[in-house]
């Protein structure tokens, strides 16, 4: 059984950077494509940005490109989400996922995703 753990959220002030880190344990990191995604008060759970198995390819929206870094260690089976220049509006549940499709396509829709963590509160202040 594959298990995802997130850490490092935390509460920052606007224009600060936080590093969220996604320990992987039990399957075959290394052929996941990863992906983080977010969840604020009310609203959808929404992608924020993919990172295929080889870290060759990956994917941003549109509301953090240029700000985060998504990256991966496969000998650590861990992921990284980087994340600079924090707004108010980056506050949500970030959440960890995994893609266990061997297929080399990104999905932006939570629903592809078969492994999840628990979530990482990270709050930015104004």
């Amino acid at each position: 059984q594959v298990q995802l753990v997130e850490s490092g959220g935390g509460l920052v002030q606007t224009g600060d950077s936080l590093r969220l880190s996604c320990a992987v344990s039990g399957g075959t990191f290394s052929y996941h494509y990863m992906g983080w995604f977010r969840q604020a008060p009310g609203k959808e759970r929404e992608f924020v940005t993919a990172i295929s198995w080889s870290a060759g390819r990956t994917y941003y929206a549109d509301s953090v490109k240029g700000r985060f870094t998504i990256s991966r260690d496969n000998a650590r089976g861990t992921v990284y989400l980087q994340m600079n220049s924090l707004k108010p509006e980056d506050t949500a549940v970030y959440y960890c996922a995994a893609d266990r499709r061997t297929d080399g396509s990104v999905s932006y829709s939570w629903g592809t995703y078969d492994y999840w963590g628990q979530g990482t509160q990270v709050t930015v202040s104004s």
